[in-house]
């Protein structure tokens, strides 16, 4: 059995426990809108910010890009080391979990694209304002010194909800849209009618090759639409790419953002 030491800085905690042959900690908080799990042999740590459970890797001693990715579940740690295989780059992922998928990351109301799903509710504004006024700041507590710059990176809505950050605040130099939502309806017209709050130094944009190839006739559009913003990027003169990958929109989606990842940190 290996021992893993950690510091916890909790408030309001009731009991706390920890299992060394599972390598986890497991807290009961009474109310955990703050918590803290810092390892050093695991270089990770854990929050729980703004009811979000967030796993943060990598650099922390010294100023690197901290990339900030969003998704519905998982912890990061598959992503952390597929970045990695693409790159020798320092750098810090934060990975924000628990996100409200059709609330949070779409920009207005959309209806359902699919029978018996939710609608989009257009949350995307109050997430942003929460992840740049809270969840950030606390992340940025963790480092020892302020990023080189933060990239904001996400698959599928996350990756719409990346672009659309673009145009709402300053925080974010850099942007992924692996498999992005493009299809988004009104999008494309936001992105041709809008300016950035602060130009982007890249942007990287990724589909797979199948995804038009659906009945759906908001998601037929993706592609047409992803090479229409691609366009509309380098007409401005930004360094932009647009990557074609095989497959569907399911197909290797770790990969996919990683790669991305990758390309915008490198200089």
């Amino acid at each position: 059995m290996r021992l893993i030491v950690v510091t916890v800085l909790i408030d309001n905690v009731n009991h706390y426990d920890y299992n060394l042959s599972r390598k986890i900690v497991i807290i009961i908080a009474t109310t955990p809108t703050r918590i803290r799990i810092d390892s050093e042999i695991l270089n990770a740590m854990f929050m729980i910010i703004e009811e979000k459970n967030i796993y943060t890797y990598g650099e922390k001693e010294k100023s690197a890009p901290l990339i900030i990715v969003n998704e519905f579940e998982g912890d990061g740690s598959s992503l952390y080391e597929t970045i990695k295989e693409h790159t020798d780059r320092d750098f810090c992922l934060a990975y924000i979990s628990d996100i409200d998928w059709n609330d949070e990351m779409s920009p207005w109301e959309c209806a359902p694209i699919f029978k018996n799903e939710p609608p989009f509710s257009g949350g995307a504004d109050r997430y942003l304002e929460r992840l740049t006024g809270q969840i950030l700041p606390a992340i940025k507590e963790y480092l020892k010194e302020e990023p080189e710059y933060i990239v904001l990176a996400g698959y599928s809505l996350a990756g719409l909800f990346s672009l659309y950050s673009l145009y709402q605040t300053d925080v974010f130099s850099r942007v992924v849209s692996a498999s992005g939502s493009l299809w988004y309806p009104d999008f494309e017209d936001h992105v041709r009618n809008h300016e950035f709050v602060k130009r982007p130094d890249k942007v990287y944009f990724s589909l797979g090759d199948r995804e038009a190839l659906t009945k759906n006739p908001m998601m037929s559009t993706v592609e047409q639409k992803t090479r229409s913003i691609y366009e509309m990027y380098k007409d401005k003169g930004i360094d932009t790419v647009f990557e074609m990958n095989p497959g569907n929109h399911f197909k290797d989606a770790e990969k996919r953002l990683a790669k991305g990842i990758a390309w915008v940190i490198e200089d």
